[in-house]
């Protein structure tokens, strides 16, 4: 019996909208293949939704998230927003309300590489090969949520990082239960010789360590980890930090699956979960057709596994951007010297091809 799910979609700003409906594409045609029925929501976000309503979030669009089953997000942000610091209203702004509202306290990013794209990251293809991890990036607490603002006629700015037991102990189960599906290794990455925040996650972790006696734990200081991620990568498998933290080091891991541009990830808590590519906005190359969809196609394949259960499902997406990579298809970002130019497709043909391995 086919399934009917109610799908939130953000298509938000930048080169959102255009990979995004790549990625409806996918949903439409492994709906059709399994007889499942999909139904889209739509609704605003981002500098795209402070330009109609003067809201990030609109009230609408928080409403037709928390009635949904799942949510496929595009990307937010604009440069005008990001060149001027006295903004009082901004897009990221809407993105932070969506996470505490929904309760979306644990972002998981899979850092891995197609071996078809060995070539394609600035690493030696000896270090990277086999790289495969799992990063559980708080997405709640820390730095990005705690007071902030100026002192001193304004010559002074802080923000403070907090963190609470609960917020450490969540994430790291959720770490920990995904660690025991796969090769039973979990890094937990803090600061503790200097940030009290950092001295709580680790006695926390440490503590819930023992509820995992099957999963053998390490602790790594972030700027080691940020070394040894380029050093070794396959040295890790399941990786827990906090969200300052998470943030850098996801982004620093894109290079081991050689482009930004094929990276999924899933923000999920105890509700509706939210699924983006990493990439973010890239007004430089919005409207040019140029865009890689692979990320966000491959972030629908996160939907369907994690919000829906549907593994065989998620996979045969997998499996087709796999069959289009093997076939020797790229977007630029992800293209080389020896690849050739017809196979050097666009946004749309690029999600094409991969309808066609569908």
């Amino acid at each position: 019996m086919g399934m009917k799910k109610n799908i939130a979609v953000i298509l938000g700003d930048g080169i959102g909208p255009e990979v995004t409906r790549q990625s409806i594409k996918v949903l439409d045609a492994v709906a059709e293949k399994f007889r499942h029925e999909f139904r889209y929501q739509y609704g605003l976000m981002g500098a795209d939704a402070i330009d109609k309503t003067g809201n990030p979030l609109p009230d609408e669009t928080l409403d037709i998230c928390m009635q949904s089953d799942a949510i496929l997000f595009g990307a937010i942000g604009h440069p005008k927003y990001d060149n001027d610091p006295s903004a009082k209203v901004r897009p990221e702004q809407g993105l932070l309300k969506m996470r505490k509202e929904l309760g979306l306290y644990a972002n998981l990013r899979p850092i891995k590489l197609f071996d078809e794209l060995l070539g394609a990251s600035s690493i030696k293809p000896e270090i990277l090969k086999g790289a495969d991890i799992l990063f559980f990036r708080e997405l709640t607490g820390d730095i990005y949520f705690g007071e902030k603002g100026r002192k001193n006629d304004g010559d002074t700015a802080f923000d403070v990082a907090e963190y609470s037991r609960y917020e450490v102990e969540r994430i790291a189960r959720k770490a920990f239960e995904a660690a025991r599906t796969r090769r039973k290794k979990l890094c937990s990455v803090d600061k503790a010789n200097v940030l009290e925040t950092s001295r709580l996650w680790r006695e926390v972790v440490q503590k819930v360590a023992k509820e995992y006696p099957d999963v053998e734990v390490e602790h790594q200081f972030v700027d080691a980890t940020a070394m040894l991620l380029i050093k070794d990568p396959r040295r890790f498998d399941v990786v827990v930090t906090a969200n300052l933290f998470g943030d850098i080091l996801t982004d620093e891991a894109s290079q081991i699956a050689g482009s930004m541009g094929m990276l999924a990830s899933a923000s999920i808590g105890d509700g509706t979960g939210v699924y983006e590519p990493i990439h973010g906005s890239a007004h430089d190359i919005t409207g040019k057709g140029v865009a890689n969809p692979l990320a966000s196609i491959l972030s629908a394949a996160l939907l369907l596994d994690i919000s829906f259960g549907m593994k065989a499902e998620s996979e045969v997406v997998i499996s087709a951007v796999d069959k289009v990579l093997k076939a020797g298809f790229r977007t630029r970002d992800i293209a080389d010297a020896q690849t050739p130019a017809n196979k050097i497709l666009g946004t749309d043909a690029m999600g094409e091809e991969v309808l066609k391995f569908l």
